[in-house]
């Protein structure tokens, strides 16, 4: 007796065919569409490494999350904030790869959208930098430096001045110091 047979006997079905595979050539045209709309992690790190230079990698979260750890290299645009201006420096002859937290994370399909209505070449990183830490792929900080006027200089943290904002994040060392005002 056949599986199929012995399936409709003991009454399962399958959810996974239950919409027919789609013919080879169609599912080929498919898949192939597909990855020119994104790519993973592991070939930006592979272009990345080999130093290609036809990609600019974007990152499209905040500049506070980009600050806390971004792909190596990466530019910061938040995706609230592409538009004809905030572009204008980037090259029209690169591919334009946006990534933003990962799957749970949108910013880089609204910055993808945002970046080819503009008319850029772009394509998306799956898995965004959830799937880049995951590989293990190493991760660039930024350090923000601030000045204090001697002036306003104490001896506790506690007492910041209030014109510098309700929560002061400083990276030292690769560990993100908190402060609060």
């Amino acid at each position: 007796m056949s599986d199929r047979k012995n399936e409709l006997i003991i009454g399962r079905t399958s959810k996974v065919l239950e919409n027919s595979p789609a013919d080879p050539s169609a599912a080929n045209n498919y898949f192939r569409s597909k990855l020119s709309f994104e790519t993973d992690p592991s070939d930006v790190y592979h272009d990345i490494t080999n130093k290609i230079s036809r990609i600019v990698v974007l990152d499209a979260r905040t500049p506070e999350t980009y600050a806390r750890g971004h792909v190596p290299g990466a530019v910061n645009i938040p995706h609230r904030a592409i538009d004809s201006s905030t572009t204008a420096s980037l090259p029209r002859d690169k591919v334009i790869v946006t990534y933003c937290d990962g799957v749970f994370c949108n910013a880089s399909t609204k910055a993808a959208a945002k970046l080819t209505a503009l008319g850029f070449s772009v394509k998306e990183m799956l898995d965004g930098m959830e799937g880049w830490r995951k590989e293990r792929y190493p991760v660039e900080e930024t350090v923000m430096q601030m000045t204090i006027p001697a002036s306003q200089k104490m001896h506790s943290f506690r007492r910041l001045p209030s014109s510098i904002g309700r929560t002061l994040s400083i990276t030292q060392k690769s560990s993100p110091i908190r402060f609060r005002t």
